[in-house]
């Protein structure tokens, strides 16, 4: 078998943390397989990293900020390769453009757009463990890329559909994916399997277990993922199609997003093609938009209102200067100080009343919401960010997930 590996910032955290790591690896290849291993930048090196930019101005580069975190993970794949090859098996760390990977030239943020995969299968073929450099690319200047946070997810999967492998783990320090943050609901349960649009759900709104392009490309490729700790050996949660899979738990599991802002324009000229000036000025300065609500016309005018990640809000705020001068708006308004909650399930589509569930369950708590944003399979609401927490525990308990079974298949 062809397996590709991922382990987190936290699996290579330190010196020990690595040589177990070696461990695991070359006791998967003794096994018979041939092993891809992508890592993340040991601990909190990036955060350090980008602490240390600051210090050195307010406003880096965008191509020096991906030159400089691109570093974290070639000393995860230079100290893992060491840790491997004293175990007296043959390796090579490679980083992501000596791996072929080749990216969009968004710097930060860039996508992979293609993989070059002759060097890997070169070095697979002369029966050496690979260790690639997670998060990062090469994009058509020959410059060093980033692909965002959670970025070596994404790699991992990219390189075993490029490779073709038999299996993708992605290795963390959790058991695998939950109901909700066990660290806020000690009684949130373990799923042994999650659909890809669940997890996609689940991944976008809040849950950092895996990264949301990580689950779009398992999906597109059919690669099923198996989610599960570096610090023991215990199954994990595998990530795959619904075809097989029971829907009788229409929510399967809660979360909350305290990375966002919200925005409103009011005043808004009510015109065709106004909306779309709007969005594609957000676009065209990299700003990604997730809900937006749009109020009644009333005189000729709407006000629109819609998300944004915290960490594009000056870009968002900057944006809406220019954006009010072009369509002739009154004027905007933003709040930081809000979370989205959602409750995520595939069987929901099947099952009506969750939205009533969940607004009164949040009603009786005294909970407001702000806006609102469905799918078939999810319901998100805007909070006030103290609340998030509550909302969390207050809706696990509304939609008995602390019973949940280990296994959705046995709950039908």
């Amino acid at each position: 078998m062809l397996i590709v590996q991922k382990f987190g910032g936290t699996s290579v955290g330190n010196a020990d943390r690595i040589k177990n790591v070696a461990r695991r690896v070359v006791n998967k290849q003794k096994e018979g397989n041939q092993m891809v291993v992508v890592v993340s930048a040991m601990g909190d090196s990036t955060d350090d990293l980008i602490e240390l930019s600051r210090q050195i101005t307010s406003n880096p580069s965008p191509r020096e900020m991906d030159m400089l975190l691109s570093t974290g993970e070639q000393v995860s794949i230079a100290l893992l390769a060491m840790a491997i090859k004293s175990l007296g098996v043959d390796v090579i760390s490679l980083t992501g453009p000596q791996a072929g990977i080749k990216t969009d030239p968004i710097y930060s943020k860039a996508r992979i757009i293609d993989v070059n995969n002759s060097r890997m299968l070169k070095e697979l073929e002369a029966g050496k463990i690979i260790i690639v450099a997670g998060f990062q690319g090469l994009n058509e200047f020959n410059d060093i890329t980033t692909l965002g946070r959670g970025g070596s997810d994404t790699t991992a999967v990219v390189l075993a559909a490029a490779l073709k492998a038999d299996l993708c783990e992605i290795f963390t320090d959790v058991d695998g994916v939950y109901t909700t943050d066990p660290r806020l609901v000690p009684e949130a349960s373990k799923l042994d399997s999650i659909t890809y649009d669940e997890m996609l759900e689940l991944a976008h709104l809040g849950a950092a277990v895996l990264h949301p392009r990580a689950v779009e490309c398992a999906k597109l490729y059919s690669i099923p993922l198996h989610v599960r700790s570096s610090f023991n050996n215990n199954p994990g949660t595998i990530v795959k199609e619904e075809s097989d899979m029971e829907k009788s738990m229409f929510v399967t599991g809660v979360t909350y997003n305290k990375n966002v802002a919200k925005l409103g324009i009011f005043g808004v000229p009510d015109q065709p093609g106004i909306a779309y000036m709007i969005f594609k000025m957000l676009a065209d300065k990299n700003v990604n938009v997730d809900m937006i609500v749009q109020s009644s016309m009333r005189e000729g005018i709407n006000d629109i209102s819609f998300t944004v990640a915290q960490d594009d809000l000056r870009k968002a705020l900057e944006t809406i200067e220019e954006i009010i001068k072009v369509v002739g708006a009154k004027g905007y308004t933003h709040d930081p100080h809000v979370a989205m909650v959602s409750v995520v399930g595939a069987g929901m589509t099947s099952n009506p009343g969750v939205a009533a569930m969940m607004f009164g369950a949040l009603a009786d708590e005294g909970i407001n919401i702000d806006m609102i944003a469905t799918s078939d399979i999810k319901i998100s609401c805007i909070v006030t960010n103290n609340k998030a927490e509550t909302a969390i525990k207050v809706l696990h308990k509304k939609f008995d997930l602390e019973k949940a079974c280990c296994s959705k298949n046995c709950c039908a």
